[in-house]
């Protein structure tokens, strides 16, 4: 009777908890949509454990969680900001590299501008008046932003693209501009114009990664992550998740590099 009692109690808790569970909370670069969208739908359906994905610049998350906001996990697209936020204490630790980002120049079909890895016709297309904006993540607070300024100051194109760029608030917004028209192209995340939701509007072509420096992408969990955040997290370093980065175009990081 005793044991049939344990039982009862156990299964009321084992419910109680799947009813009062909460997904995990997660902070992701924008340039992340796409893999990290497909990596969580996979955790999801082999764990029974929901996520909650929210998208955006690093830098603005990196402002929102010291003031509170509610994420277990944060997947940075510069590794910086997870170093900071765990030496101010808000972090278990520095975390792990997860990939290496790369950049493109992106156009949308039609577009006067074609698509080089070098840039050679965005700076004709800026000499002979065909180029009028050229989108980019914000460099203020967008990893992808700072790279995309310095493949153009490298090319000797930043100066005389002043007045000219559209600036996304994150490197999705900006890959948006450059296809909806706002602009002749974009220098854009590579794991984003690779995904066939954005590769059937447009071409595009990968930047040499010694344009810019390297784009190292850091996640931590935050110091209040449940044990669902924890599983997620390791999900992440699992060779299932690691090949979904490398399919989307990230570059992993080696085991010592992490």
């Amino acid at each position: 009777m005793r044991f049939l009692l344990f039982l009862l109690l156990s299964l009321v808790a084992s419910v109680a908890h799947v009813a009062n569970a909460q997904p995990t909370k997660v902070a992701a670069a924008s340039d992340l949509q796409f893999a990290l969208g497909q990596i969580a739908a996979r955790y999801e359906q082999e764990t029974g454990n929901k996520v909650a994905l929210s998208f955006g610049s690093s830098g603005n998350f990196a402002r929102q969680i010291p003031q509170g906001a509610p994420f277990e996990l944060f997947l940075s697209a510069d590794e910086e900001y997870i170093i900071r936020l765990a030496e101010q204490g808000l972090l278990r630790d520095q975390g792990q590299l997860y990939a290496i980002g790369r950049l493109a120049l992106l156009a949308p079909h039609g577009s006067s501008l074609k698509v080089d890895s070098e840039l050679r016709d965005l700076a004709a297309a800026i000499s002979d008046g065909r180029l009028q904006h050229l989108a980019i993540a914000n460099p203020q607070h967008a990893p992808y932003g700072r790279a995309a300024r310095a493949v153009l100051e490298r090319a000797g194109l930043w100066a005389v693209l002043q007045g000219k760029l559209v600036l996304g608030e994150n490197v999705a917004q900006a890959a948006q501009f450059a296809l909806s028209g706002s602009a002749q192209g974009g220098i854009v995340a590579w794991s984003l114009v690779k995904a066939p939701e954005l590769a059937r509007h447009g071409v595009a072509a990968l930047i040499p990664e010694n344009w810019h420096p390297p784009l190292r992408q850091r996640m931590a969990l935050t110091r209040h992550a449940g044990e669902d955040a924890s599983r997620f997290y390791d999900y992440l370093q699992k060779p299932t998740a690691r090949a979904i980065f490398e399919r989307n175009g990230f570059s992993l990081p080696a085991s010592r590099e992490r």
